[in-house]
């Protein structure tokens, strides 16, 4: 064994309190961070030789571990850099490790004059949760400007490309999160970004707040944007050092025409966007999650030690000491009632971990 898995990889059980946006008391066998692809592959290869079970984790910001103590070893990437593959006088293509922070790299492109990323500033996490996550706000997803996802198969420990194409990405989805879950590890993202501003302004939040501060929403800067998108996003979201959460906890339901149809007639005032009907070629209508949970009555409400936040009914909070299994209550208790009021089923944008 190198140095290298001696020093990683022979370790005592490791607290992931810090690598868990919930806050939530939980160990593991082993942490391994890795700072080169070809530390991975060392990695891979020790733990497909040793059979350890084992998750890659970015920046815990999706997640939610049931359990005191995951028993096996995490995998998280240090790998850093933004490098510039190539370049025109229309736009920019850059190969990203996974292990930048991904407001940090949105601020670096805002600031560098490349431009497409703004509406997804402040998210939580990493850049190579991004691709996998296929993180979205504000009228963009992280899949729109996805040209490649580099990354390793973790059997056979075999270096890949993935063309955008064959990501299969969705709203909030990829195949990194189904048929390639634990089957590949994204080690770069490579971005192309506009050196042209066009901004996104679909969102009517955004547009308010620069309309308020005296700036023409048709004529604002990225930077503007990105400011409103963070005044925005921290007016409703808690910050996760102060109060352990997930961000958004569950996905926005799509449901049929006649669906939303019939709801309209009792709830007038329903918000409600067109969408893709999820595996179909229809169109269907996106209703916010956070509104159905609002209507069932859990804006700022608590079940044990876990609650709904009091600005955002989308958020689920960690109240002081909760376990992964008093929110994983919550959230059932919650689905529960939005099916029963409504006859409709929301599902966890966060993955859950036994």
């Amino acid at each position: 064994m190198d140095a290298y898995l001696s020093r990683q990889l022979i370790s005592m059980p490791t607290s992931l309190l810090h690598y868990n946006t919930f806050g939530i008391e939980v160990s593991c066998d082993r942490l391994v961070e890795y700072c080169s692809c070809e530390e991975l592959c060392s990695v891979l290869k020790e733990l497909n030789e040793s059979g350890q079970r084992w998750l890659h984790i970015g920046g815990g910001s999706n997640l939610l571990f049931l359990n005191q103590h995951f028993d096996g070893v995490i995998l998280h990437s240090k790998i850093k850099g933004i490098e510039i593959c190539e370049e025109t006088d229309e736009d920019v293509l850059l190969r990203v490790g996974a292990g930048e922070d991904w407001d940090q790299f949105v601020d670096y492109c805002v600031n560098h004059g490349w431009y497409g990323l703004e509406n997804l500033s402040f998210i939580p996490g990493e850049v190579g949760s991004s691709a996998v996550q296929n993180v979205g706000a504000y009228g963009v997803e992280a899949g729109d400007l996805i040209e490649t996802v580099e990354g390793y198969y973790t059997k056979g420990v075999k270096a890949s490309t993935i063309d955008k194409s064959d990501c299969h990405y969705a709203y909030r989805e990829s195949v990194f999160k189904h048929e390639l879950r634990g089957e590949f590890i994204v080690t770069h993202v490579w971005y192309c970004l506009r050196k042209s501003f066009r901004p996104v302004l679909t969102h009517a939040a955004v547009s308010r707040l620069l309309e308020s501060q005296g700036i023409d929403p048709e004529h604002c800067t990225a930077l503007q944007v990105r400011q409103a998108v963070i005044d925005v996003r921290k007016a409703k979201l808690p910050d996760p050092k102060e109060i352990g959460s997930a961000g958004s906890f569950f996905m926005n339901p799509v449901v049929p025409e006649e669906k939303a149809n019939a709801l309209l007639q009792d709830y007038p005032n329903m918000p409600h966007y067109p969408a893709p009907l999820p595996g179909s070629d229809e169109t269907g209508v996106k209703i916010p999650a956070g509104w159905l949970i609002d209507q069932c009555g859990w804006k700022g409400k608590q079940l044990g030690r876990a609650g709904v936040h009091p600005l955002q009914a989308l958020v689920l909070i960690n109240c002081g000491g909760a376990t992964g299994n008093d929110v994983k209550h919550l959230a059932e208790t919650i689905q529960a009632d939005v099916k029963a009021k409504f006859g409709i089923d929301i599902h966890p944008e966060v993955l859950f971990i036994s």
